[in-house]
């Protein structure tokens, strides 16, 4: 029984998983320029009374969303949704923004995070792939197997995943880091206008959780791969 329940997870679960992780990714990746545009962002800009009233309630006002390749913004609730181009080195287009918002302080990080974002999602893809065709070499034909089966293919194969998952959560942390600090910044600014600042307040946003979740998931076929390497250099 445990033999086939790890049969099971190598062979069906691990991939699955794999194609889930850089799905959530890419979506958190692409997002609001390109897809989800007013679903999925890393910071939001949102209408609130809360700091400048110490109470919530409902109100209309602009929207901004921002993301690792730009922005999308809104002038009011139900007003049209427009978007920058997508970049590498975006330009944030806070002009929806009332003028006694901080809208400085919603600047985009280095050009180098998007484009380490965009490598780690690269070999994260290729490891999906190598990581799948192994698990099923025996599937293949005996040549192609043997092929699969030596030690540099499954070295390979492990350090494409290794490199994906170190090199993707790491941008993510630091782009966590610039937006959580952007959103408080912005939202202690707007508290210390008081009662006339702009009836907004920013957050870090469900991309974020859509990227935790996505390297959840990707830690179990790296373990798996990791595993297999392990026991291929012992023998």
């Amino acid at each position: 029984m445990i033999a086939g329940l790890s049969k099971a997870a190598t062979l069906y679960l691990a991939p699955i998983l794999t194609l889930t992780a850089i799905v959530l990714s890419l979506l958190s990746y692409l997002a609001p320029v390109l897809v989800l545009h007013d679903k999925v962002a890393l910071l939001t800009v949102t209408p609130s009374t809360t700091l400048v009233q110490n109470a919530s309630h409902a109100v209309d006002g602009p929207s901004l969303f921002l993301g690792v390749l730009g922005s999308c913004s809104r002038p009011k609730n139900d007003g049209d949704l427009t978007c920058t181009s997508p970049t590498l080195n975006p330009a944030y287009d806070v002009s929806a923004l009332p003028s006694t918002a901080p809208r400085l302080l919603l600047s985009a990080p280095t050009q180098a995070t998007p484009v380490f974002l965009g490598i780690g999602l690269a070999c994260s893809i290729i490891f999906f792939f190598t990581f799948t065709i192994t698990s099923f070499r025996h599937k293949m034909g005996e040549k192609m197997s043997a092929t699969l089966d030596k030690p540099l293919v499954q070295r390979l194969s492990a350090w494409l995943g290794f490199f994906g998952f170190m090199i993707g959560i790491t941008s993510f942390l630091i782009l966590r880091m610039w937006f959580g600090k952007a959103a408080d910044d912005f939202n202690a600014s707007i508290t210390m206008q008081g009662r006339d600042g702009p009836q907004l307040i920013a957050g870090v946003s469900n991309a974020f959780t859509m990227v935790w979740v996505a390297y959840s998931f990707y830690a179990v076929p790296l373990i798996i791969s990791l595993s297999k390497l392990h026991v291929t250099t012992t023998k």
